[in-house]
C-alpha cells in the first residue's frame, strides 16, 4: 500500500518529531500506552476497520535510515487469539506550504482483521495515515503556541493587540430595531407609567359614545312630535263623533 499526507509545517519542525518515540506515540490515533512503558510504543492500539473496532495489545519500534522514518511492530486481539503484523517507512519531503509524507506498508493478521478484504483493510490504513497526519500537524501548532511568547516581545505584544473590550462595548447608537426591542425587553419608563392609565381587571369603563347618543336624541325628537300629532287629531274625531 502507498499513500501520501501533507502536514503544513517545514520538513525539519517534521522530522523533529518523528524521531522522538514519545511524539510519534501521542500522534498515533488509538493508541493508548501502558504506564511503564516510558517513551516505547506499547499498549493497546484501537483499529476502527469495516464498521468494526478490534483492539490489538503489542509494541511498536521506530527507526530511523536513510533519511526515512520505519515502524514496525506485532500484536495481539485483546478478546480472541487473533494476531497483527504491521510495517511502515514514511519519508517526509520538503514541498511549497510544508511537508509531503510518502508512505509505504503492509500489514498481514489472521483472526478478526482476515475476515474483512483488502480493499477494506486498505481503507482502514488510508484512515488511520490521516488521522496521523492530523495529529501530527496538531502536535507541531503546540509547538508554535509554546514558541510564541518567547519570540514576540511582550512591548510589541500588549501594541498591537486587538482592543476586543472597546469593538464590543463602541458608543454607536444602537439602531431604531434594537432600540425598539430593548425597551420591549426592558418595559416601560416611569413617566410612561406615571402617565399612563391603569390596564387589565383595574382599567376604567369607557363611557358612552357621545356620538351615538346625539344620533339616538336627534331621531327621538320627530318621532316624538309625530305621536303628539296624532293623538290631538284622535281626541278632535272623537268629539265630533259626540
Amino acid at each position: 500500500m502507498e499513500h501520501e499526507v501533507f502536514v503544513p509545517f517545514p520538513v525539519e519542525a517534521v522530522r523533529r518529531v518523528l524521531s522522538d518515540p514519545a511524539r510519534v506515540a501521542r500522534c498515533v490515533p488509538g493508541l493508548q500506552q501502558d504506564a511503564s512503558a516510558g517513551a516505547a510504543l506499547a499498549g493497546r492500539l484501537r483499529l476502527r476497520i469495516g464498521g468494526s473496532t478490534i483492539t490489538y495489545r503489542g509494541a511498536l519500534r521506530l527507526t530511523e535510515r536513510d533519511g526515512s522514518y520505519e515502524l514496525s511492530g506485532e500484536g495481539t486481539e485483546a478478546r480472541g487469539s487473533g494476531t497483527v503484523t504491521l510495517t511502515l517507512s514514511a519519508m517526509p519531503e520538503e514541498m511549497p506550504g510544508g511537508t509531503r509524507l510518502t508512505c509505504t506498508g503492509t500489514v498481514g493478521g489472521a483472526g478478526r482483521l482476515a475476515e474483512f478484504d483488502d480493499r477494506t483493510a486498505e481503507s482502514a490504513a488510508r484512515r488511520l495515515l490521516d488521522r496521523f497526519a492530523a495529529a501530527l500537524a496538531e502536535e507541531l501548532r503546540g509547538d508554535v503556541a509554546a514558541a510564541a511568547p518567547e519570540a514576540v516581545p511582550a512591548a510589541v505584544e500588549a501594541e498591537d493587540a486587538p482592543e476586543f473590550e472597546d469593538d464590543a462595548l463602541g458608543d454607536e447608537e444602537p439602531p431604531a430595531e434594537a432600540a425598539h426591542a430593548r425597551r420591549t425587553m426592558i418595559g416601560r419608563s416611569a413617566e410612561e407609567v406615571d402617565h399612563a392609565p391603569p390596564r387589565g381587571r383595574y382599567a376604567p369603563v369607557p363611557a358612552p359614545e357621545t356620538a351615538s347618543g346625539t344620533a339616538v336624541l336627534r331621531w327621538a325628537a320627530p318621532a316624538a312630535a309625530i305621536a303628539l300629532a296624532g293623538a290631538v287629531v284622535v281626541t278632535r274625531a272623537l268629539r265630533r263623533k259626540r
